[in-house]
């Protein structure tokens, strides 16, 4: 039998996943050195979405909180995050005036059709069952909303290639579950699952739009290159894709 390609996927497990091992994961992680990109990442992830002022963005997966808590302050949005994390959550509680919920990501704690924005930002590819996560996507999204999901290049040059030339294996993050796909292969996992991908924009390293973002990148030598060189890293060997999407006439 010819297998699938939304099937084809690399898969690295630290340990045998459960819903509650993985917060258990989670909560050491944001109790440690949390996750978290510079400012300039969400605030790009946002001018792509673009959103409209009072309408309501969830952020699924959102960890400590800052896309939500920016597009709240930014953006006067209406915006909430889940996340399996209670630590996680009271760092995002603490920072912003975001309205956020402990829940799964395979079953968010919200009505059908109740978002105009579902982001989805590095975090599908650790779900439990990333099929689930994506039809719960399309389920909270409304009929006419934008659904924006951010998910790891199997192929990325800077990064697994890189790191299995240098060291030979991929890429691992020790969070407790990480799958990478191909570009075609995580539009095809999307689509099979409710949604219908509009755009596909490569993710590489976000250029500094303030002065602290630069400083970062002056004091990370090999970060600064990788941002330099993005413009000149085709699509399909990026580190990342960012997928904007709508709900497919099915989901409806």
């Amino acid at each position: 039998m010819k297998t699938k390609p939304f099937d084809i996927r690399f898969e690295i497990r630290l340990a045998s996943a459960s819903e509650g091992w993985t917060r258990d994961a989670y909560d050491e992680i944001y109790q440690d050195h949390g996750i978290r990109l510079l400012g300039s990442f969400y605030r790009w992830l946002l001018r792509l979405l673009n959103p409209v002022p009072g309408r309501r963005l969830l952020d699924v997966a959102c960890g400590e909180g800052v896309l939500a808590n920016i597009a709240r302050e930014r953006y006067q949005l209406d915006a909430h995050g889940s996340d399996l994390s209670l630590a996680g959550l009271r760092i995002a509680s603490s920072e912003g005036s975001s309205s956020f919920v402990a829940g799964s990501g395979e079953g968010l704690p919200y009505a059908d059709a109740s978002f105009d924005y579902v982001t989805c930002i590095g975090s599908l590819e650790h779900f439990l069952d990333m099929e689930v996560g994506v039809r719960e996507i399309a389920r909270v999204l409304r009929p006419d909303g934008t659904a924006m999901i951010l998910v790891p290049n199997t192929y990325s040059l800077t990064n697994n290639i890189y790191s299995a030339l240098r060291h030979g294996h991929s890429t691992i993050d020790y969070q407790p579950l990480q799958r990478y796909l191909a570009c075609a292969e995580w539009a095809m996992l999307l689509e099979a699952n409710g949604l219908t991908v509009e755009r596909t924009i490569k993710q590489e390293r976000t250029a500094p739009d303030n002065l602290a973002d630069l400083i970062w990148y002056l004091g990370h030598w090999r970060e600064l290159v990788r941002m330099v060189a993005a413009p000149l890293i085709p699509t399909n060997l990026a580190t990342c894709f960012v997928y904007l999407c709508r709900r497919s006439d099915e989901a409806r």
